[in-house]
């Protein structure tokens, strides 16, 4: 290939990227995964003799196969995976369709990812592609090497196991905003009774640490045990001098808390529906953690934060 066609060819990778890397998220729910899918699906087209018609189509098909694989292995590591799997935090998804902007934050929910981990890989890609992106049954055919026919049993399917578990969220994008940034501020203060009254009174608090960082929350139930558990968690964050800073996670409200000298702590993503807060998710993993910046030891702040010197498991 000569130096030019090289370069257009370049240039037509860097453009697509953002839909690869967010066709590639939403079916593995790992961003490190989705940015390696990416790598080699560049690599591939690098080294292709041919110029497709579609470099859409093509890039598209070849992250989607690369990343059903990615998936039908990490699989079996998920079934050994030691606590709740959350998916990897997502702050901003690259991807930007202003048309579609509600529906794609939705999409990339942590609970809209969690719902996904229920299909089959081949189901779960055939959703992503069809019905969060729009490509045709052709198109989707061509990804995931069966016939359009197949691929619509699967959609329907797919939409199928997703319409009976889909995550309810509030409707106006700024009320969801300003009710978090209430609890935010309840939380800062320390403030049990405020934080309670913005919790649904079955609201659940999920947490991944993969047995790799101290469990703030493995799962805990109910307004009443979710504001205590939070407010634990508190008198620890002020004396360690930690900061809240508030963001969307997977499109929906959240946080990422870092230590005083911005090293991350964990990030909290906030499902919010009828005017509450139904569900908490916290991860702290250090390995879902790393693409937001340097990645403190939970352990040593634990220790600092308890005036005590915690052995690492």
């Amino acid at each position: 290939m000569t130096p030019a066609g090289e370069g257009a060819r370049t240039a037509e990778f860097e453009e697509l990227r953002p839909l690869l890397f967010s066709i590639a998220y939403r079916i593995l729910g790992s961003v490190s995964e989705a940015e390696d899918a990416v790598q080699e699906t560049w690599l591939r087209y690098r080294g292709s003799a041919t110029s497709p018609a579609s470099p859409k189509a093509f890039l598209s098909a070849v992250v989607t196969r690369i990343s059903i694989d990615v998936l039908r292995s990490a699989r079996a590591r998920r079934e050994s995976y030691v606590g709740p799997w959350v998916p990897e935090p997502l702050l901003t998804d690259p991807y930007q369709d202003p048309e579609r902007s509600a529906e794609l934050a939705d999409s990339v929910s942590m609970a809209a990812l969690l719902l996904l981990e229920r299909l089959s890989p081949l189901e779960r890609a055939v959703f992503v592609l069809r019905e969060v992106f729009g490509f045709g049954f052709p198109e989707v055919a061509a990804a995931v090497g069966r016939s359009p026919a197949a691929c619509r049993q699967l959609a329907v399917r797919a939409r199928r196991h997703m319409d009976a578990g889909r995550p309810r969220f509030e409707a106006d994008r700024r009320e969801r905003q300003e009710l978090a940034a209430r609890f935010f501020d309840a939380f800062r203060e320390g403030d049990v009774d405020g934080l309670r009254e913005l919790l649904a009174a079955d609201v659940h608090m999920v947490g991944d640490a993969g047995g790799k960082a101290p469990q703030m929350a493995s799962r805990f139930d109910g307004a009443d045990t979710v504001a205590g558990v939070l407010m634990v968690f508190f008198p620890m964050v002020v004396r360690i001098g930690a900061v809240v800073e508030q963001h969307e996670v997977n499109g929906q409200p959240g946080a990422v808390f870092r230590t005083r000298d911005g090293r991350v702590l964990n990030t909290m993503a906030l499902d919010i529906a009828d005017g509450r807060i139904q569900t908490i998710r916290t991860v702290n993993n250090p390995d879902k953690l790393g693409h937001l910046g340097p990645v403190a030891d939970n352990w040593e702040v634990l220790a600092e934060a308890t005036g005590g010197h915690l052995p690492k498991p």
